[in-house]
C-alpha cells in the first residue's frame, strides 16, 4: 500500500522540509487584525513575533474542510490511503474536524489522534513516515501512532506571563502577582492540555528544573537514563541563542542522543510568547518489532 502521510504546521515542520522529508503540511491559519494569514506560506516567523510584540490582534485558526478535502482528494489520486496527524485534540478542534471528514473515505484515510504536538508531533510524523516505508498499511500506522502517543513529554518555560494572561489561561490578578515576583512558570504538556508544572525565580532555574523534569521522565516513564532510546527535542519561541545553551546542557548529559534545537510552532507561541525555552522527550518507536 502506497500511504502518503500529512499533518499540520503545528508539528514546526516548514513548507521546505516537507518536500525534503516527503509528507504534506497543511499550513495552519492566523488572524491579524482581521486578516488571514497562513503559517509560512505568507507569514514568516519573524513576521509574526512583529505583530505579537506589536499588540496587534493575534489568534489561532484551523484549516477550512474545503482545503483538507481537497488535500486529501488529490493525494488519494496517487495513493492508495492517507495517514492524517493534527495536533493533540486536547489542544485544538482541528482533530475532530479531520476525523469527521475522513468518515466519508471509506478507511482511505485515517486520522491519528496520539495526543502531540509542535516537536512531538513531528516525531510522530516521521514514525508514520518509517512504518509506511516498512510496509504497514495507513490502519496499522495510525493505530501505533495512537498507541504510543503519550510516550512524549514537554516542559516549558516562559519569559513573561502577559500571554498566558491574554489568552486566559492565568488570572489577571495572578498575572500581575507573578510579574511584580518576577516569576517564570514552568508549564507542562503530557497530551490534553498545557498545565501548571512549578514556578521559578529566575530562568536559569527554570531550566534546571525543566532538565530534572526530563531527566526523571526518562528513567521513570520510559525506562533509559542513558538517553539511548528517547529522542530529546529543545524548542523556543524567537529564542534560539539561550535554546543552543540549553541544549548544550542536554547533550553532556546524554551523550548517547541526538539533541535537535527547532523553533516551537507558532500556534503554540501565540499563547505563551516569545522568549520561550522548552525540553521534550520522545521515546523512540522501534519499527522492527513492528513487522
Amino acid at each position: 500500500m502506497k500511504v502518503a502521510v500529512v499533518t499540520d504546521s503545528n508539528s514546526g515542520i516548514t513548507q521546505a522540509q516537507a518536500k525534503e522529508m516527503g509528507v504534506y503540511v497543511l499550513p495552519m491559519p492566523f488572524m491579524i487584525d482581521g486578516t488571514e494569514y497562513l503559517e509560512d506560506i505568507n507569514l514568516t516567523q519573524k513576521e509574526f513575533y512583529e505583530h505579537l510584540s506589536g499588540d496587534h490582534d493575534v489568534s489561532t485558526s484551523q484549516p477550512s474542510p474545503e482545503t483538507i478535502l481537497n488535500l486529501w482528494e488529490k493525494l488519494l489520486e496517487e495513493y492508495d490511503a492517507v495517514v492524517h496527524i493534527p495536533m493533540s485534540s486536547g489542544l485544538s478542534s482541528s482533530c475532530q474536524t479531520a476525523k469527521m471528514l475522513a468518515d466519508d473515505f471509506d478507511g482511505k484515510v485515517q486520522v491519528a489522534d496520539n495526543h502531540r504536538i509542535s516537536v512531538t508531533q513531528r516525531r510522530s510524523v516521521q514514525d508514520a513516515l518509517d512504518m509506511a516505508a516498512a510496509g504497514m498499511d495507513a490502519e496499522a500506522i495510525c493505530k501505533k501512532l495512537e498507541e504510543t502517543g503519550l510516550d512524549s513529554t514537554i516542559y516549558v518555560t516562559v519569559d513573561t506571563l502577559k500571554y498566558l494572561k491574554k489568552g486566559g489561561r492565568i488570572t489577571p490578578a495572578a498575572a500581575a502577582l507573578g510579574t511584580l515576583l518576577r516569576l517564570k512558570p514552568v508549564l507542562t504538556i503530557q497530551g490534553e492540555k498545557l498545565d501548571a508544572f512549578a514556578k521559578a525565580r529566575t530562568m536559569k532555574q527554570a531550566r534546571s528544573m525543566m532538565i530534572t523534569a526530563i531527566t526523571r521522565d526518562l528513567e521513570n516513564r520510559f525506562d533509559d537514563m542513558t538517553g539511548e532510546k528517547t529522542y530529546i527535542d529543545v524548542a523556543h519561541t524567537d529564542n534560539d541563542e539561550m535554546a543552543q545553551e540549553l541544549a548544550a546542557e542536554l547533550r553532556e548529559l546524554f551523550p548517547e542522543t541526538e539533541v535537535r534545537v527547532e523553533p516551537l510552532s507558532l500556534s503554540v507561541a501565540c499563547h505563551i510568547g516569545p522568549g520561550a525555552l522548552a525540553i521534550a522527550a520522545t521515546k523512540k518507536l522501534e519499527i522492527g518489532s513492528l513487522l
